[in-house]
């Protein structure tokens, strides 16, 4: 089995990240010119922000760079022996991210309905809990940890994170380099907190994943030449979600239950403010609008790179909150740096909404 308690095979988390990141680096052009020879590209409308058309097929070049570097790693012997209990956990969230890429993969080539969509979402996410991707522990606010015995509690439960998950990432991903910089981000906390938890093999996971999508930010940032599309957003969205489930909530303590919830909060705050919004006004809470954050900030008069800079530093700040809060060490000065930094992006976002404020008078 693999030692949990040693982190003397730690070179396999970064050797995870470099090669996930170089595939991504090297592949991205050449899926760029496919889908502009092939024409799957994002024309502008009046939700999206784009004025040219874009391949959204770069989700492809994110999928082929974190699974090649995992596929490294296990050939390598990297994940040791696992236990048959967590070997299931890793096949789970691997074979359900691969399903949820080609789901998404799928709606960038002949748009899916959403109904479809939500059906073969809920049928991989099942598929996930049954390997073993299950919440096993649950806790209210202010409350005390609740364990989850029944098998039809913990499904339900399990599949709205999963799903709930994909899709906040996906909802998140309409500006430029803003999933994949919040993704990034979420990986290496992810991946940083997996080790100080003991959990190796899902640290590997989190490690690839964050490799992948930091490569893909060289193309993805402010002005993009490629965007991720459905495929790149649902994969990655997935990995997070099941990395957050067998990584980090399998320790029977409020704290390591609470760390996804965290870790994740941006896009899932950003999704549930958006939902609220739409259903308190009486309307569907699948319409497509410009209620999320990003959208937001833009009409305040905020410029693309800097509204994805300014939530890179909120995913950076909950982030670091989690380290703090699962006890890593020195993860109190690495809050307030992040703390500061967050007040720095604020203040700076601020003045530049007063001055075309000024501007537009």
């Amino acid at each position: 089995m693999i030692q949990e308690s040693s982190y003397a095979n730690e070179i396999y988390h970064l050797l995870a990240f470099v090669v996930a990141m170089n595939v991504v680096l090297w592949c991205t052009p050449i899926i760029k010119y496919i889908g502009l020879r092939s024409g799957h590209v994002d024309k502008p409308d009046s939700r999206k922000i784009h004025v040219k058309p874009i391949v959204r097929i770069g989700g492809v070049a994110i999928f082929a760079g974190t699974t090649t570097a995992l596929l490294i790693i296990w050939w390598l012997g990297g994940f040791g022996v696992l236990s048959p209990e967590k070997d299931a956990e890793i096949w789970g969230v691997t074979i359900g991210a691969v399903f949820f890429f080609f789901i998404g993969l799928a709606d960038d080539l002949f748009s899916l309905s959403p109904s479809s969509r939500l059906f073969m979402q809920s049928i991989v996410a099942s598929f996930a809990w049954f390997k073993g991707v299950k919440i096993d522990f649950f806790s209210l606010p202010f409350g005390d940890l609740i364990q989850i015995d029944m098998w039809w509690l913990s499904l339900p439960i399990t599949v709205i994170w999963l799903v709930g998950m994909v899709n906040a990432v996906n909802w998140i991903d309409g500006l430029d380099g803003l999933a994949a910089g919040v993704c990034g981000i979420a990986a290496v906390v992810m991946l940083i907190v997996s080790l100080f938890m003991n959990q190796p093999a899902a640290a590997l996971l989190a490690a690839a994943l964050a490799g992948g999508a930091l490569g893909f930010l060289r193309y993805n940032f402010n002005p993009a030449e490629i965007f991720m599309g459905d495929g790149g957003a649902y994969f990655m969205g997935f990995m997070l979600a099941g990395v957050a489930v067998i990584g980090l909530s399998k320790t029977a303590a409020v704290t390591a239950v609470l760390l996804p919830y965290l870790i994740l909060a941006v896009p899932i705050l950003d999704m549930s403010w958006v939902i609220l919004s739409r259903v308190l006004q009486g309307k569907s809470p699948f319409l497509a609008d410009k209620r999320h954050l990003h959208h937001r900030l833009l009409d305040a008069g905020i410029s693309q790179r800097l509204t994805a800079i300014y939530i890179y530093s909120l995913t950076l700040w909950v982030g670091s909150l989690a380290l703090a809060f699962s006890g890593f060490p020195s993860g109190g000065v690495y809050a307030f740096g992040a703390t500061v930094l967050l007040f720095y992006t604020t203040w700076y976002v601020w003045r530049n909404r007063r001055i075309q404020s000024k501007i537009s008078k």
